[in-house]
């Protein structure tokens, strides 16, 4: 176990992008299967496999590169200066990465014929609430609970 361990420490230092997304793909994966598992139903293997491409396509990339422009803009780790970097990371990296995890529950697109998507109608407005309220879901006496 030690020695993948210091493996995984050895390929993070030399490939770090390509080392967190897979273990971005990994962990959200896993989360998923648990998380069906634990609800004692069957596996669907088809939302696990969406979930892990979110997590390929978007999550990794997006938070590697958010977080380093993150420490490049406020470098150190003076309280002052972590406290600076959690307020902008909640205040607009939070909303990014909750919203492109919760859109593909949303019924903005829904599959069409060929598995193309297809807008649905009156929808955009139900995601953009939620993609709104889950990230300010600590401050609900600010924002009401629906429209």
């Amino acid at each position: 176990m030690a020695g993948w361990w210091r493996a995984l420490a050895r390929a993070a230092q030399r490939h770090p992008w390509p080392t967190n997304v897979l273990l971005y793909a990994g962990l959200y994966s896993s989360g998923d299967a648990l998380q069906q598992q634990l609800r004692g139903g069957p596996a669907d293997w088809r939302q696990t496999r969406r979930v892990a491409t979110l997590a390929v396509t978007f999550h990794a990339n997006f938070n590697y590169v958010w977080l380093r422009l993150l420490e490049r803009a406020l470098p150190g780790r003076a309280p002052r200066t972590v406290l600076a970097k959690v307020l902008c990371d909640q205040t607009f990296g939070g909303p990014v990465a909750l919203s492109a995890f919760y859109i593909d529950w949303s019924d903005v697109l829904a599959p069409g014929p060929a598995d193309q998507l297809w807008p649905r109608s009156c929808s955009l407005e139900n995601s953009l609430h939620w993609t709104l309220w889950l990230p300010l879901g600590h401050l609900p006496l600010l924002l009401s609970a629906e429209w």
